[in-house]
C-alpha cells in the first residue's frame, strides 16, 4: 500500500529574496547623483563594486532599475518606484539604528520631533529655538517626511510628538491645538500676478500650478479642488517627483506658480515673490496641531508639551 504524504509538505517554499540594505543604500545614492562612478566616489566604494551591487539587486527584484548610458545612469519607471520605497525604508532602518542607540547607551533627554511643514520661519521655528533655549541638555532630533510615514513613526514610536495638519485616525494618541498658518501662492517677481497685494482662488484658472510629490506638506490639490469645484475654473496641475526646494526653483524658471505654507517665506529664493491667497470669506488657513502617544513615559515630551501649552493655550483632548 503506498505511503500517503502529508499535503502540507508538498506545498512550494517560497523564500524571499535576499535584499540587504546595501543594495538599497547604493540604489538610492547612484539614482540621487545619476551617474554610478559619481556614487561610488560619495561612499568610497570601488566603481566595480558599487555596479555588481545593483546588478545583484536587479536581480533579486526581477527588474532593470536604471537606464545606462554614457552620460550616466537614469531611473526606469519601475525604478522610481523601488527607490522610493528603498528610501522610506532606510529612512526607518536608521530611525530605529539612533532610538535604539541613544536607549542602550542610557542616554537622557532625548526628544524626536516630526513635522510636515517648513521650519525657515513661523511658530515651528520659533518654538523649537524656544525648546533648545530652555532646555540645552536635552537633544532635539526633527524628522520632516510625508504625512502618511510620520503617522506610522508615532504609532511605532520612533517619535515622540507630530506637528502636522489635520487629525490623526487613532485611537491612542492625545492632541494639542496649536497655531494656524496662511497659505500663500509662490510666483516669479514678473509675473503678472505678482503685482497684486492679494491673489483669488479664482485667479489661478488659467495658470499652472507646480506640485511636488515628495512634499510633506498638505495636500494643496485636494486644497485646490474645494476651494474651485467646477473644472473649468482649476489651474493646470503638474506632479515633480522633486523636493520643495527644487520646485521653487522651477518656480524662479517661470514654468509655473506654487502653493506653500506662511512657514515658507523664511527662506529667501532669488527671482520669488510670495503673495496671500483669499477666497470671499477672506485668507485661506490651515490649522497645526501636536500629537503623541497616550503611553509615552518620555521625561522630555513632558518638557516640550508644556512649552506647547504655554504658548497656545488651548485644553488637550483625547481621542
Amino acid at each position: 500500500m503506498a505511503a500517503t504524504s502529508n499535503q502540507n509538505d508538498e506545498l512550494p517554499v517560497t523564500r524571499t529574496p535576499a535584499v540587504d540594505l546595501h543594495h538599497l543604500r547604493f540604489a538610492v545614492v547612484a539614482g540621487d547623483c545619476g551617474s554610478l562612478r559619481r556614487a561610488a566616489d560619495l561612499l568610497s566604494v570601488r566603481h566595480s563594486v558599487l555596479s555588481r551591487s545593483i546588478g545583484q539587486l536587479e536581480h533579486l527584484i526581477g527588474v532593470a532599475l536604471f537606464e545606462r548610458s554614457s552620460s550616466g545612469v537614469r531611473p526606469t519607471l519601475a525604478g522610481r518606484s523601488v527607490l522610493r520605497i528603498a528610501r522610506i525604508i532606510l529612512d526607518q532602518v536608521d530611525a530605529l539604528v539612533a532610538i535604539g542607540r541613544s536607549n542602550g547607551g542610557g542616554e537622557a533627554g532625548r526628544i524626536s520631533v516630526g513635522f510636515c511643514t517648513s521650519i525657515s520661519a513661523g511658530n515651528l521655528r520659533a518654538t523649537l529655538l524656544d525648546f533648545k533655549r530652555r532646555f540645552p541638555q536635552i537633544e532635539l532630533a526633527t524628522v520632516e517626511r510625508p504625512h502618511v510615514l510620520l503617522m506610522n513613526a508615532l504609532r511605532s514610536g520612533t517619535l515622540d510628538v507630530l506637528i502636522v495638519t489635520g487629525d490623526l485616525p487613532s485611537l491612542d494618541t492625545k492632541n494639542l491645538k496649536l497655531w494656524s498658518e496662511r497659505i500663500l501662492v509662490s510666483l516669479p517677481e514678473d509675473h503678472p500676478l505678482a503685482a497684486r497685494d492679494v491673489i483669488y482662488w479664482t485667479d489661478l484658472r488659467n495658470e499652472t500650478v507646480l506640485h511636488s510629490q515628495n512634499d510633506p506638506s498638505p495636500k494643496f490639490e485636494d486644497l485646490l479642488i474645494s476651494k474651485l469645484v467646477s473644472p473649468e475654473d482649476r489651474p493646470k496641475i503638474e506632479r515633480h517627483e522633486v523636493s520643495r526646494g527644487i520646485i521653487k526653483n522651477l518656480v524662479s524658471m517661470r514654468l509655473g506658480l506654487s502653493l506653500v505654507m506662511e512657514s515658507d517665506i523664511g527662506a529667501n529664493f532669488a527671482g520669488l515673490v510670495y503673495r496671500e491667497l483669499r477666497d470671499g470669506t477672506g485668507s485661506t488657513c490651515v490649522g497645526f496641531s501636536a500629537h503623541w502617544r497616550a503611553d509615552n513615559e518620555n521625561p522630555a515630551l513632558d518638557g516640550f508639551l508644556k512649552l506647547l501649552a504655554e504658548r497656545y493655550p488651548s485644553p488637550v483632548s483625547r481621542e
